[in-house]
């Protein structure tokens, strides 16, 4: 272990409820990383120049949420092919050689939060919500999803953003409205990205015998459709799963130490999140 300090970070706005310090705190802990610190930063697109240009060697690393996944891409050296396919980056590494590489590790994290509950493929699945996240969903389908995903969305303009995005990423996309969203319940795989309170109507018309449910949201917890949804014996993974996966790739691309502790992590988050 390096005697130098070395610092990580998590930036976006709003920041304040992010679990990210959490976690990557937890996992140092565990790792011995007694030199490593992560803290929090309330950055918005305007001041993410400005911040970067304050980087110094000490910095190993950054997380970054919303609203700056797309707009850090300019100020990198590098992306990976992970992030370039949904223009978003919500990782840097910061080299010892000074370069900045950009990945993204929500990709791969829904991939591995699915695979810890037994799913490895699905031969349909339905999308609830087109943000920014649902491009990312649609990006792990690509690697989990042999047949259809029907994409659930409020406005034509959505629907076409989906479609290209299905394009671009190799995932045979099929658009609906909003108002049909209760058949999306009925599929085998249920990715819901929209913000808390969204999904509250569809609770009601959650089948007897739901499939799996994919929550994105980690705060409220449980959203009312994940407590319908596990109370009639349906398997719920959550933005908890989602976040600490993404995490411990994050842990182990900025200390390059293998495996990052998932269950040290995972513990952390739950108990912060139960002190709330």
């Amino acid at each position: 272990m390096s005697a130098h300090v070395r610092r990580a970070a998590v930036l976006g706005s709003p920041i304040a409820h992010s679990l990210s310090p959490v976690l990557h705190r937890a996992a140092y802990r565990e790792l011995g990383l007694d030199n490593w610190s992560y803290d929090r930063f309330e950055i918005d697109e305007t001041g993410l120049p400005g911040f970067f240009g304050r980087l110094d060697p000490a910095w190993a690393g950054l997380s970054l949420t919303m609203p700056l996944k797309r707009a850090v891409i300019p100020l990198l050296d590098q992306i990976s092919d992970t992030a370039a396919s949904v223009e978003a980056v919500n990782t840097v590494v910061c080299t010892v050689d000074g370069r900045r590489l950009g990945d993204n590790t929500d990709i791969p994290g829904m991939v591995a939060a699915l695979r810890e509950r037994g799913i490895e493929q699905v031969e349909s699945a339905a999308i609830l919500g087109a943000g920014a996240t649902a491009s990312s969903a649609l990006a792990a389908l690509a690697r989990v999803c042999t047949g259809e995903v029907v994409a659930y969305v409020r406005s034509a303009a959505r629907a076409a953003e989906m479609r290209q995005w299905g394009e671009r990423l190799g995932v045979e996309v099929r658009t609906a409205d909003w108002a049909d969203a209760e058949r999306a319940l009925h599929a085998p795989l249920v990715v819901a990205t929209t913000p808390a309170g969204t999904t509250d109507e569809l609770s009601r018309a959650v089948p007897e015998r739901p499939a799996t449910l994919f929550d994105v949201l980690y705060d409220p917890w449980p959203t009312a459709l994940a407590a319908r949804w596990s109370a009639y014996g349906g398997a719920v993974v959550s933005g908890l799963d989602l976040l600490v996966h993404q995490a411990v790739l994050q842990v182990e691309q900025m200390t390059g130490r293998s495996p990052a502790p998932l269950v040290v992590m995972r513990t952390a988050g739950e108990r912060a999140l139960a002190e709330r």
